[in-house]
């Protein structure tokens, strides 16, 4: 059986997808729906200067192209509810959660529930942070693995792990993000989706064969073309797509440890293997991550979120 879903604007409607009923599960097919629902009143046609939809008709969200207090007010009306996940291990959370944190309660998902999942080695260490009603803090201590690579990639099982103990009994959608950066514009509803994945700033005006995908063929990540290239800093979803997307990678992680195989940006590897196979249905532009150190983009209208000065040679373990 194939259902067809349409978007209707203002202005024009727009045939979305065929989705094989008989592959999803009714709670799949309804966070759908409720997607396009939305996604019809975004005007694709407000940024003729940048790429607003993919070839596979998921939107990819620019400054202009949505109204916020519409956004705001459906996902309000919907009970929509939102987990952040952050890892803050070693000298990065003295580095960066605090500014993290503070930053995060004046610009993300401001006026739905939001509870911050903290992922450290050092619970003891963790800054207090004045929360704003509908907001709190979950403080969990994990062990400090011997090489930065292995904390990134095994966060994959530790964010599943918690999805199927605690978000998912409370939270619609869940968003997993780095601890080195901060947010300084808005990040709101508007970036809410059943699977949500980011262009990464340093390769999204460039063409796919500059795409620094793994091109290992002994590794699970091993891509040979691709749709973009996308930045494992933040990533999200309802909670079953984040769940089944964590799963996955943690699953070919551990299959490449077993073959002596790393694949070559780690999990973002990973990632970027399972978004090409099972399509995100959101995109967010790079002013959702945005580095100023590349300079003047005159597509970059506003950033919500920039990249914290990186500090390698000192924070990472060996």
């Amino acid at each position: 059986m194939l259902c067809v879903l349409y978007l209707i604007s203002p202005s024009v409607k727009l045939l979305i997808g065929l989705l094989p009923m008989d592959r999803c599960s009714l709670e799949s097919a309804k966070m759908l729906s409720l997607d396009y629902s939305v996604d019809a009143t975004l005007d694709l046609w407000s940024r003729p200067d940048v790429q607003t939809c993919t070839s596979w008709n998921a939107p990819i969200i620019w400054e202009g192209m949505f109204d916020p207090e519409l956004y705001d007010q459906m996902h309000k009306t919907r009970g929509s509810s939102v987990a952040l996940t952050v890892f803050a291990v070693g000298r990065y959370l003295d580095a960066y959660l605090k500014t993290f944190l503070n930053s995060s309660e004046h610009h993300f998902m401001l006026g739905l529930p939001v509870t911050y999942y903290v992922f450290t080695d050092m619970t003891e260490k963790v800054p207090e942070i004045k929360l704003a009603p509908q907001r709190n803090m979950k403080v969990i201590k994990v062990e400090r693995s011997s090489r930065w690579q292995d904390i990134s990639m095994m966060r994959m099982k530790t964010i599943s792990d918690i999805i199927e103990s605690d978000i998912h009994h409370h939270f619609t959608h869940v968003f997993c993000f780095d601890v080195d950066q901060v947010f300084t514009g808005r990040f709101g509803s508007e970036a809410l989706g059943d699977s949500v994945a980011l262009l990464h700033a340093h390769y999204y005006h460039l063409p796919e064969g500059l795409f620094t995908y793994d091109r290992n063929p002994k590794s699970t990540a091993f891509m040979q073309t691709g749709d973009f290239y996308y930045h494992a800093a933040i990533f999200g979803g309802s909670w079953r797509s984040v769940k089944a997307l964590t799963e996955a990678c943690y699953q070919s992680i551990m299959e490449d440890k077993q073959n002596n195989v790393e694949a070559l940006w780690h999990d973002e590897s990973h990632l970027n293997k399972y978004m090409w196979l099972h399509k995100p249905s959101r995109v967010l532009s790079p002013e959702y991550c945005w580095d100023t150190s590349i300079g003047y983009r005159s597509d970059i209208r506003v950033t919500r979120v920039l990249w914290a000065p990186k500090h390698y040679d000192t924070l990472r373990t060996p």
